[in-house]
């Protein structure tokens, strides 16, 4: 029970990060509209998709976790 308690409270804090970058990501300038990025704008209807974004989080997410010491 110990363990999925700290499982937990680490997920909540994941959100809570996830939750802030997607607030304050149009502050960011690196990481707005990258070349690889999708947008289609239509009269009434715009679509966006951040693919080059999403890789380049990847990534990162991925050296981070491979760093991450394991137990």
């Amino acid at each position: 029970m110990v363990d999925m308690g700290k499982t937990l409270i680490f997920m909540g804090i994941v959100l809570i990060c996830v939750g802030a970058l997607l607030i304050f990501m149009h502050k960011i300038p690196f990481l707005v509209k990258l070349p690889g990025d999708i947008t289609i704008k239509k009269e009434n209807f715009t679509f966006y998709f951040p693919l080059a974004t999403s890789i380049i989080i990847s990534i990162i997410l991925s050296v981070i976790f491979w760093l991450w010491p394991r137990r």
